[in-house]
């Protein structure tokens, strides 16, 4: 099977905080040229902040946008199973390729609650549904064995970590190749080849807006087996991820780094990160070093 790259693609807003779905649209044919699929209304895409039907619209311009030249996943998740399996099946009923869905965030849960909580929702639609794990946002953690537990679900597809740890990220591997079928989707930009070589489906890359092409052409590289290329396009996109994450939170410097190249996606709904002049002057020189301004070079 080819391995996937995906973007969790920003969501742009005008300057009275209303959705920019003309912006978006763009931001969709410019991944979808780089060889990017996308992934919609997911951390980078300022899920948090968007509405019910917000999200339901914004995955209906998405999926229209693409047209079938690329696959899309979308984020369901909410605290409530409840909410979620509403949103779960308005998405089915779009017809995206797959359905994430975020660990519940705000309320504690167990692990036998967060079996009851996937299962629930993979029972409630066709589409396949992908766990989606990043406990520092969310305080809730899939343990790879629950992962194990869950990998069994006829619906339940594979999983997107964000944890970030290199050992929890070969422990779902490992789930993986005892599970066949299940899929490790990488969320660290650091480990994108890494997790490739030891067997991910691909990755979900927030990075990937405001570096398309390199993180298309790792995947493009390691697919062809050029695995020098690969390691060299895969170092280019882990210094820049540390140089840019340096500076702050890093799905907020992802986006404002996009808005330093196209000032169409806007800022991000309050109370995002403001704008700040010296940081703006820091991530420019950023993007100038690796020739992504005008009249850059690299």
């Amino acid at each position: 099977m080819t391995s996937q790259a995906f973007v969790a693609l920003v969501t742009c807003f005008n300057e009275d905080e209303t959705i920019n779905y003309q912006a978006t649209r763009a931001q969709v044919r410019r991944q979808v040229a780089a060889g990017n699929n996308i992934m919609c209304a997911g951390t980078n895409g300022d899920f948090t902040a968007l509405t019910h039907e917000e999200k339901i619209r914004l995955t209906e311009e998405v999926v229209d946008e693409v047209g079938g030249r690329a696959k899309v996943i979308v984020n369901a998740g909410m605290p409530a199973t409840f909410e979620t399996v509403q949103l779960a099946r308005a998405f089915d009923r779009i017809g995206v390729d797959g359905i994430a869905v975020i660990t519940p965030f705000f309320i504690a849960c167990t692990q036998d609650g967060l079996v009851r909580h996937f299962s629930t929702v993979a029972d409630s639609v066709g589409t396949p549904v992908y766990l989606y794990d990043i406990p520092a946002r969310t305080q809730n953690h899939i343990e790879p064995e629950t992962a194990a537990r869950l990998a069994r679900h006829g619906n339940i597809a594979g999983i997107k970590d964000s944890g970030g740890a290199q050992e929890t990220l070969a422990a779902y591997l490992q789930v993986s190749k005892d599970n066949p079928g299940f899929e490790v989707y990488s969320g660290p930009d650091h480990l994108v080849l890494w997790s490739l070589q030891n067997g991910a489906a691909g990755c979900i890359s927030g990075l990937g807006n405001a570096l398309p092409h390199v993180l298309a052409d790792i995947l493009k590289a390691f697919e062809a087996g050029d695995i020098a290329e690969a390691e060299r396009q895969q170092a280019i996109y882990t210094a820049f991820r540390t140089e840019l994450y340096a500076l702050g939170f890093p799905p907020a410097m992802v986006k404002r780094a996009l808005y330093l190249q196209d000032a169409s996606v806007g800022a991000s709904r309050q109370p995002a990160l403001l704008p700040d002049p010296r940081q703006d002057e820091r991530i420019a020189g950023i993007l100038g070093k690796y020739g992504l301004l005008p009249g850059s070079a690299a």
